[in-house]
């Protein structure tokens, strides 16, 4: 992508703002998982949402998708390296919510 951001932010939240995006990121932070395994670890995600969910990520270059060779279809999803450089972010999320759910 070569064009001129005007706010950094604001393409920060295109890319992963959604109510699902960062969770999918963020359970992938374990390292490759199955669709259905990634899935049952966000139970609220209707099938829909997910598969959407799953495309952006990977078209925005976030995650990659690896499809195996075999019946039934196995298909496995990891981070891209560009996708694991939101590890920090996706941490600090994850313990303000510890921290906040505190209070």
């Amino acid at each position: 992508m070569n064009k001129k951001i005007a706010c950094p932010l604001h393409y920060t939240m295109n890319l992963i703002g959604t109510k699902w995006k960062p969770l999918i990121l963020f359970h992938l932070l374990e390292g490759p998982l199955r669709s259905g395994v990634l899935q049952k670890k966000i139970p609220e995600i209707s099938n829909k949402m997910f598969t959407q969910s799953l495309r952006q990520l990977e078209k925005d270059g976030l995650i990659s998708r690896k499809v195996y060779p075999v019946v039934p279809p196995k298909v496995e999803y990891k981070l891209s390296k560009r996708g694991r450089s939101l590890e920090e972010i996706l941490i600090s999320l994850d313990d303000w919510g510890v921290a906040a759910s505190k209070n």
